[in-house]
């Protein structure tokens, strides 16, 4: 697995972009080959983070480059910045369901 991770921090709604988020973003990745999960958190005081999974690193910056162009064209008026990205290979696996 490869997670991306996105923090946002002066956002002016969290609220406001994680919905937009959903519908845009949301649609691109379950249309992306390797996806397989999608969260948004409100981090407090303008902190947006976003985290996106998938099966393998060629998956997640294929989907990458098209969420870019959604953000970048479509969420502009939320005025969020340039995020600080963090991703790599998943290294442990633990979860309810597995503990490999």
């Amino acid at each position: 697995m490869y997670i991306v991770i996105r923090k946002y921090t002066k956002v002016r709604s969290v609220a406001d972009a994680a919905r937009r988020a959903k519908s845009g973003i949301g649609q691109i990745l379950r249309e992306s080959h390797g996806f397989r999960s999608y969260y948004v958190l409100d981090g407090g005081e303008g902190v947006g983070v976003a985290v996106m999974i998938f099966e393998d690193r060629e998956s997640a910056i294929a989907a990458n480059d098209k969420v870019l162009k959604f953000v970048q064209a479509s969420l502009l008026d939320l005025n969020l910045g340039d995020p600080e990205i963090i991703a790599g290979e998943v290294l442990v696996d633990m979860n309810i369901e597995s503990d490999a």
